[in-house]
């Protein structure tokens, strides 16, 4: 069973659309998964990322990034005029591709570098100060009294 229904999650769970259709769309991707060009993901960082998909044949003026609505979408298109050339083999595809990336909420792109057949896409997660773990200071009832004795200690008379 390759294929997962997440129908009974809407019924069940409000907010939760957008995680539903995620876990759609990988389950989904699974089957039809483009191969070309491959490419890593790497941890960088406790909060970095990078993308480096191998783009061997292209140039950085053939290759494009965009960042979309939360997606990533890398496509390479070759201008090369191959009319001219005979391959007697031909085992670098420098055939047009698109890959799209679909990225977490608060994740960034820092910055592209094409380096000796890479392209390095950099990523970044920066969370709001909201989102951010901080302290709670825990009151206990005697600095509570405490302070109502110290404010209230002489009753004004009028």
């Amino acid at each position: 069973m390759r294929r997962f229904d997440p129908t009974p999650l809407y019924r069940a769970t409000i907010g939760f659309d957008r995680m539903a259709d995620m876990l759609d769309r990988v389950m989904s991707a699974d089957i039809q998964a483009p191969s070309y060009p491959p490419y890593n993901i790497e941890k960088t960082d406790e909060n970095a990322y990078r993308i480096s998909i191998a783009v061997a044949g292209f140039s950085a003026d053939d290759l494009s990034v965009e960042v979309k609505e939360n997606a990533l979408l890398v496509a390479g298109r070759s201008t090369e005029d191959e009319s001219e050339r005979s391959f007697l083999h031909r085992g670098i595809a420098t055939r047009a591709f698109e890959r799209r990336f679909h990225l977490a909420d608060h994740v960034r792109v820092t910055g592209a570098r094409h380096v000796d057949g890479m392209l390095h896409i950099d990523l970044a997660r920066e969370l709001p100060e909201a989102l951010k773990p901080r302290q709670i200071a825990i009151e206990t009832q005697q600095a509570a009294d405490r302070t109502l004795v110290e404010g209230s200690a002489q009753p004004q008379a009028a």
